[in-house]
């Protein structure tokens, strides 16, 4: 048997014992700090109001106990958790044509960490929040969970496209407005051409009138010349 020197071991085991506190301490202060800050950071998305109004219609009840407020229907609720699904459509379609710009701007060292948090944690919300969706769907209609999402992007679908349109229509009308005083102008402008054109043969006839009745001045006392260029003689 071996005799072990646990004196000579002491020094090297509270070193260990001191580094690895030192170790602990310093994740776990690094954790808080960075939780801290990601807390504080800007989110990603604004306020989600269809959720929110949800929330509201699925907790209302009658004020002291009494029945003078009605419940709420079940159809308005599957309405409201429905317009929650569009929205959350909208954001995941934001999430994913953002996946790939930040990323790339993150590792060209455009962008800082704070935004790729802010990114990874709406990304983050965003699963949360569809897996509610899927509970609440399934809770108010059995099955539901499995084809919300996909009437809700139909929904999103159709008012995109009928923003397209809108947008389509108003750009339609601002270019007719437009042509509309640019083919104003131009008649305007092609009148004017018309206008002097005509206006330079009357002042051409007007000029060759002039010159055809100038009036011719005769010498009276110069004697008249005859035929021959012979002057007349007067008897004596």
């Amino acid at each position: 048997m071996f005799d072990i020197d646990w004196r000579g071991l002491v020094v090297p085991l509270a070193y260990l014992v001191v580094l690895g506190g030192t170790f602990v301490t310093f994740s776990t202060i690094y954790r808080k700090r960075k939780a801290v800050e990601s807390a504080n950071l800007a989110p990603w998305f604004g306020p989600h109001l269809q959720r929110n109004i949800y929330l509201s219609l699925l907790h209302l009840e009658p004020e002291n106990g009494s029945e003078k407020t009605p419940k709420v229907p079940d159809s308005v609720l599957r309405a409201a958790l429905l317009r929650r699904a569009v929205e959350d459509i909208r954001r995941i379609i934001q999430i994913r044509t953002a996946k790939a710009a930040c990323s790339s701007l993150l590792q060209r060292g455009s962008v800082g960490d704070d935004l790729w948090q802010r990114f990874q944690r709406a990304e983050k919300e965003v699963e949360d929040e569809l897996r509610d969706v899927v509970m609440e769907a399934n809770a108010l209609s059995p099955n539901w969970g499995q084809i919300i999402f996909q009437s809700a992007n139909e929904i999103a679908a159709n008012t995109a496209l009928r923003e397209q349109l809108d947008d389509i229509t108003k750009q339609t009308e601002h270019e007719k407005e437009w042509w509309e005083k640019r083919r104003a102008a131009i008649k305007s402008e092609f009148l004017k051409e018309l206008e002097d054109e005509s206006e330079k043969p009357t002042q051409a006839k007007s000029v060759a009138g002039s010159e055809d009745s100038e009036p011719v001045l005769v010498d009276t006392n110069t004697p008249s010349a005859t035929p021959g260029g012979k002057k007349k003689k007067g008897r004596k």
